[in-house]
């Protein structure tokens, strides 16, 4: 039972034996004790004054004696003011640190038998991913851990933007240019490959703008008419219309760039439960259309374009359907929440997307509800800021942003370069090496992205990533292979630490990791109920540099006394077993040895 709990129980024993009252567990405030004050956890006397009828310091003395009296565990208190500060007893934090070295998984709570869907990435199929891509990936990710690591089921899902003009740009100008060149001809892979295409197309079209506004024709009306705009809107036409041959190069095309995100997603340890395409969804959401307008909530122009009117609730005239019956982003939207509700009955569904579409989910939100759907409001848009780098653009296939891949190839050179000037890694084989670079590389790039609040834009610093000391990854990592090193020697010597010995005293260091430890499934629902893993990650980093100073303070494996020994080393064991849980939840591995 965590301490918190534990005095609301006694406390509760208190104020019924002294004052012959039954109040609730909300009348019970606790909290841990201020550092300028003697204490463990501080009980908040207001609350409990109507029934006491006394001063606050009258009240907090009288529950302070009775609970010493009457509580083995409760070694000691003082009253400041209207707070009873209360100290435990050794054997208290004894038999907590004891019962968190007994449990298999701690830190997982209790199933809650809720079901969450949480979308993200969600890449166009004309580039590369890049660094927003990775923080979206890395947030996704981390959320739908934090989430199951919250009791709850949960379903990671990817909805692709396979269609529309932007695709048709890089199909068009591989057919002009290509000269049939694939991944396997040129040694590119395949998202980087369409995405060079992509780019051609923009250069083909800004020359032939800058043709026609120097032919006298308007640079609005260039744009708008240059041929190869023109012939790529009638590709999208084509493909719309099912015509053979569109098709089937959309098909090869986009196949080599699922290949290309395929690798990128392995190389980032991401995966999804399911695939969503815009192909197969972007039709969804007409019958909605219709029915709104059934409804009377849309209206209908006289050029035939549904739109939705939001100006009474304070936003602006929505699109829904344009004039030729073409559906929009947010039509696809309506419907795929639709579907994604009907078909798994969904208690919360949280997309994964940047602040710039903070109104798109205000507005679609809001749809859902005049359309009469009640799980509108389970619906969560987890918005985050941009991430950036120091330098501003550390490499770029258009010159605006940061292609993910390359990124990835930096932090393992950035991690290969430091592991090599701490030269402590020469007795590993290559291969062992190489697992390692790729180990510390991901934990320093998640981690550094991770430890920041999604709501916050962030600067990312590569190098700054990779320290080991500090609030990095690799610090928490190299943290781990120094206790399993330990451990290891331990077991060498055949020492056994599978208990806490009866009759050890913890020191006051181990009473504050054992603190630590304590509040661990609580930052998990703290975590869980913010959407924010930036509090595991930053309660990992708390807990490792706790134990660096417990370790730097304290003899461990040259103690003599051998329950001493026993009790410090499954201290260790504890500490590593919690952080293994918290940065896995943030996909992060740790390695057993550095």
């Amino acid at each position: 039972m965590s301490p918190d709990i534990f005095i609301i129980e006694k406390a509760k024993a208190a104020v019924s034996a002294l004052y012959g009252a039954d109040l609730p567990d909300a009348s019970f405030q606790v909290q841990v004790t201020r550092k300028e004050f003697e204490g463990d956890y501080t009980l908040v006397v207001f609350p409990l004054l109507k029934v006491s009828r006394l001063s606050p310091e009258a009240t907090g003395n009288a529950i302070g004696d009775w609970l010493k009296e009457n509580t083995a565990e409760i070694s000691a208190y003082n009253t400041v003011k209207g707070f009873l500060n209360l100290s435990f007893s050794n054997s208290y934090w004894a038999g907590l640190f004891s019962s968190i070295a007994a449990a298999d998984d701690f830190g997982q709570l209790p199933p809650t038998g809720k079901t969450i869907m949480v979308e993200f990435s969600s890449p166009n199929t004309n580039k590369p991913l890049h660094l927003g891509h990775i923080r979206n990936n890395l947030l996704g990710w981390s959320v739908s851990r934090l989430l199951e690591a919250n009791g709850h089921k949960v379903m990671k899902v990817n909805l692709v933007n396979d269609r529309g003009i932007h695709i048709c740009k890089s199909m068009l100008a591989w057919l002009k240019t290509g000269n049939g060149e694939t991944p396997e001809s040129s040694g590119k892979k395949g998202d980087h490959l369409v995405g060079d295409y992509y780019v051609r197309f923009n250069e083909i079209y800004r020359q032939e703008v800058e043709e026609l506004t120097a032919g006298g024709m308007s640079k609005e009306e260039a744009e708008k008419n240059a041929p190869s705009l023109k012939e790529a809107q009638n590709m999208l036409l084509k493909w719309e219309q099912g015509d053979s041959e569109v098709v089937a190069l959309w098909k090869k095309m986009n196949s080599w760039v699922y290949a290309g995100f395929d690798k990128t997603y392995s190389d980032l340890g991401i995966s999804f439960d399911r695939t969503y395409y815009e192909s197969q969804t972007y039709l969804l959401g007409k019958a909605l259309v219709q029915k709104g307008l059934d409804m009377g909530i849309f209206e209908k122009e006289a050029d035939g374009s549904v739109w939705c009117d939001l100006t009474a609730d304070g936003l602006d005239r929505k699109l829904l359907l344009r004039g030729d019956g073409t559906s929009v982003y947010i039509t696809q939207d309506l419907g795929t929440a639709e579907q994604r509700f009907s078909e798994y009955r969904l208690d919360e569904h949280i997309y994964v997307v940047g602040n710039e579409q903070n109104y798109h989910f205000q507005v679609l939100k809001l749809i859902l509800k005049k359309l009469g759907f009640d799980w509108a409001d389970s619906i969560y848009h987890l918005s985050y800021g941009m991430v950036e780098l120091p330098e501003g653009k550390m490499k770029s296939r258009e010159g605006t942003v940061v292609d993910a891949d390359d990124l990835l190839e930096k932090m393992y050179n950035t991690a290969r370069e430091t592991s090599l000037e701490l030269g402590k890694i020469d007795n590993m084989t290559e291969q062992e090496q190489d697992e390692l670079f790729r180990t510390l590389s991901l934990g320093a790039l998640k981690y550094f992205i991770i430890k920041v609040d999604p709501k916050k834009t962030m600067l990312f610093d590569p190098k700054e990533s990779i320290d080991f000391n500090g609030n990095t990854g690799p610090f928490i990592q190299y943290t781990h292979a120094r206790i399993k090193s330990i451990l290891r020697k331990a077991s060498g010597r055949n020492i056994s630490y599978d208990a806490l010995p009866q009759g050890v005293e913890l020191s006051p260091k181990e009473i504050r990791l054992v603190k630590l430890l304590d509040i661990f499934p609580g930052k998990i629902a703290e975590a869980g109920q913010a959407h924010s893993p930036a509090i595991v990650a930053n309660y990992a980093y708390d807990l490792a540099k706790e134990f660096n100073q417990y370790y730097h303070d304290t003899i461990i494996l040259k103690e003599e006394d051998e329950k001493l020994l026993q009790c410090r080393l499954l201290l260790l064991s504890s500490v590593a077993k919690v952080l293994v849980k918290a940065m896995d939840i943030l996909g992060i591995k740790l390695p057993e040895r550095m």
